[in-house]
């Protein structure tokens, strides 16, 4: 039966439009007080959080940044660097976590008694005398940071508004029972990051914890490969407690004794203070890093050296002061160490362009931290564009949309100055017939993103001509 009238199709366009990858997202594992929080998040499970608020509803926040890690990359990266957003696991679990449950009397000031912060309010019980009150009736329980305190305030409406005691019955949390092997154990869960909260990062962090050699090792292999595909950088903290580095001197060895010299991972030292706030110098660079990939359009071709910390001075775990000359942080910087320098007027800076695996690996890609950066956020495009390709009938048709894609894609990093240049090829080299045969074919990506200019040199010279010309005539 013939087909009459005027019709219309559509075919697929041949080049895709790429998935680009995110760039100067932290994955942040640690501790946080989420017994204190308004809508707890689950711990050993990534939360994205996109604000401040956000972050103190599920997570809780606490100035004990010792006990409760987490809280100190929540403020550094939300209230000092203004970035977002930031997956966080927390592994601190209140429910297994904790004292037993115990009676204590309270005296009661301004109708508020004062508990630890420690204090779960989930389960917590009131009584006045022999008489148990009831919850939002006769009081409420809330969390104060500012005095580390849990509060039990009770209402004018309730029974005992006026009682000067009470007998209160609470467990407390116990943040000290967390193991090393917790943290490794949450370190693996940004393995969940895109099935739980669909975004992927590629900033590995653990600020308090990843000074260990254990869980650096296991943050760099993640960092190698998140689902065994998705690239990243582990931010590092070399331990500046009193058992680790209190001199710069002791740098070399301790990188040394503990095998960091990975390409995945960017080494820090020492730690940074802001008014009374100490900060792990890797919580910082995370920042600083997410702020200079946000004023790039998140492209990562740019090194955060150089680029201003919100900090106030250096200084050890105890809050010793560091004071670090222009010709020590080159040192610092040469060992492969991100450090701090405060030179010229400039304020406190990031000072470091290389990887940890600098001095002993010279592979330009993988030393200098935004080349190596690149060479990940485009690996990580390119996965996410091309994956849904997958098992498509493998024809030259269907290889040239692939690099018609890659090229038009590669252009427009070029012209845009975030590569110096970068073509896709399908070279006959490396696709011999039993690969292609087998369903196998191998795309070659030349890229080259721009290096540091690390060092700028002028040569002056006195010219006699122009005191001759000055003379003359």
């Amino acid at each position: 039966m013939p087909n009459l009238g005027v019709h219309v199709y559509e075919k697929t366009t041949a080049v895709s439009t790429p998935v680009v990858a995110n760039s100067g997202i932290p994955f942040v594992v640690g501790t946080a007080p989420v017994h204190a929080a308004a809508k707890p998040a689950k711990p050993g499970v990534p939360v994205l959080c996109t604000s401040w608020t956000e972050a103190v509803e599920k997570l809780g926040f606490s100035y004990d940044w010792k006990t409760y890690s987490l809280c100190e990359f929540m403020y550094s990266h939300f209230k000092l660097f203004g970035c977002q957003p930031v997956i966080f696991c927390n592994v601190l679990d209140p429910a297994s976590m904790q004292e037993a449950a115990a009676q204590a009397e309270y005296s009661v000031s301004n109708h508020k008694a004062v508990l630890p912060f420690g204090a779960i309010a989930d389960g917590l019980t009131v009584a006045n005398g022999e008489t148990t009150l009831t919850a939002d009736e006769d009081y409420t329980v809330f969390y104060d940071e500012d005095q580390a305190a849990c509060i039990v305030e009770l209402l004018g409406s309730g029974s005992a508004y006026d009682a000067s005691a009470l007998k209160i019955t609470a467990a407390k949390v116990k943040p000290d029972t967390v193991v090393l092997a917790d943290m490794v154990e949450g370190a693996g869960a940004v393995d969940a990051c895109m099935s739980t909260v669909g975004v992927l990062p590629d900033l590995l962090c653990a600020p308090g914890w990843s000074h260990d050699p254990v869980l650096a090792a296991v943050m760099a292999t993640k960092a190698a490969g998140i689902n065994g595909l998705f690239r990243a950088k582990a931010l590092i903290d070399v331990d500046c407690g009193p058992e680790g580095v209190t001199e710069y001197s002791g740098l070399t060895p301790w990188k040394n004794k503990n095998n960091l010299a990975d390409e995945n991972q960017i080494l820090c030292w020492p730690m940074v203070k802001l008014g009374d706030y100490r900060f792990h110098m890797s919580t910082q660079l995370a920042g600083l890093i997410a702020q200079v990939d946000a004023g790039n359009a998140g492209v990562p071709y740019e090194s955060p050296s150089n680029k201003t910390y919100q900090m106030d001075g250096c200084c050890l775990a105890d809050g010793t002061e560091v004071a670090l000359t222009f010709e020590q942080a080159n040192i610092i910087a040469g060992y492969g160490i991100v450090t701090a320098l405060n030179f010229l007027g400039m304020g406190w800076t990031c000072r470091n362009n290389y990887t940890a695996c600098y001095p002993a690996n010279t592979d330009v890609k993988d030393y200098f931290i935004p080349v190596s950066r690149m060479f990940d956020w485009v690996g990580n495009t390119i996965i996410r564009t091309f994956w849904g390709k997958l098992d498509k009938p493998m024809t030259r048709r269907f290889a040239d949309s692939i690099l018609d894609t890659c090229n038009i894609w590669l252009n427009g990093l070029t012209a845009a100055g975030y590569l110096l240049g970068a073509r896709a090829e399908l070279l006959a080299e490396e696709n011999p017939v039993t690969d292609l045969m087998s369903g196998i074919m191998k795309i070659h990506i030349f890229l080259t993103p721009p290096s540091p200019a690390q060092e700028i040199d002028f040569t002056l010279e006195y010219d006699i001509d122009y005191m001759t010309a000055a003379f003359a005539g």
